[in-house]
Parts: structure tokens; C-alpha cells; sequence
């Protein structure tokens, strides 16, 4: 008698979690599908880099670091390095610091840079178009 009770308790545990999970599941996809879609409409968007990337707003990063946010594509990227480099090592696990503080601030320079980076790489290609082509000539032996 005791054992089909407690077949009875497993079972329908089993299916409420069963449930849970699944539902769970389909607002995560749901949530992803809206944000790809978002994405997609405004790709420059701070939120759509944000969700998709780290999950982290630009605002958010900045106050992790104590940093300036980027104005225009252009940061001061020596500061948020060194910011990142002391609150990294202070965060260390081995050091009596936090984990997830130690990876907050990495996701929290990797945000920043996210956002440079195209201004970045943009001023880098316009050097180069201004600086000319030069070919890279290698010499056999």
C-alpha cells in the first residue's frame, strides 16, 4: 500500500515539474525570438547588442566599472582596462573575493568594448584608406 503512494507522489511531482520546465523553456525561446527580431529591425540599438551579447545594458557596464560611457563609439579604453584589471584581481576567488562579482566585471568590460568596437574598427579602416595600400612584400630566400 505505502509503495503506491509513493509511486503516486513521484509520478505527479514528475509531471508538475514536468510542466514547469517545459513551459519555462517555450518563454525563454519566446524571449530569444524577440530579441533576434528586435535585432534584426534596429541593429545599432543599445538593448538588442545588450540582450544578445552579455545580457547587460550599456548603463548597467558602466557603473560596474565606474567608467564614462562611450560618447559617440569613443571611450577611454586605457581606464576602463585599468578599472577592469583592479576589480578583477580584487574579485578573486583565491583572494577571498566573489566569483560572480569577478564575472560581472568581465562581462561588464567585454559590454564596453562591444560597443567600441565598431568605432574602432571603423577609424582603423578609414587610416588605412587614407594611409594608402601597401601591400605587405615578403622575399623568398
Amino acid at each position: 500500500m505505502a509503495h503506491r503512494i509513493i509511486t503516486q507522489i513521484v509520478v505527479t511531482g514528475s509531471r508538475v515539474l514536468g510542466r514547469a520546465f517545459s513551459e519555462a523553456w517555450k518563454q525563454a525561446q519566446a524571449t530569444g525570438e524577440y530579441a533576434r527580431a528586435q535585432a534584426k529591425i534596429n541593429p545599432n540599438a543599445p538593448t538588442a547588442r545588450a540582450s544578445l551579447s552579455s545580457g547587460m545594458t550599456m548603463d548597467e557596464a558602466c557603473k560596474i566599472l565606474n567608467v564614462k560611457p562611450p560618447q559617440g563609439g569613443h571611450a577611454n579604453m586605457e581606464e576602463v582596462l585599468a578599472r577592469f584589471k583592479k576589480l578583477f584581481d580584487v574579485n578573486d576567488p583565491q583572494n577571498g573575493g566573489s566569483f560572480y562579482l569577478q564575472s560581472k566585471v568581465l562581462r561588464a568590460r567585454e559590454r564596453i568594448e562591444a560597443e567600441v568596437r565598431p568605432a574602432m574598427e571603423k577609424a582603423a579602416q578609414e587610416a588605412a584608406i587614407k594611409e594608402g595600400w601597401k601591400p605587405k612584400v615578403y622575399k623568398d630566400r
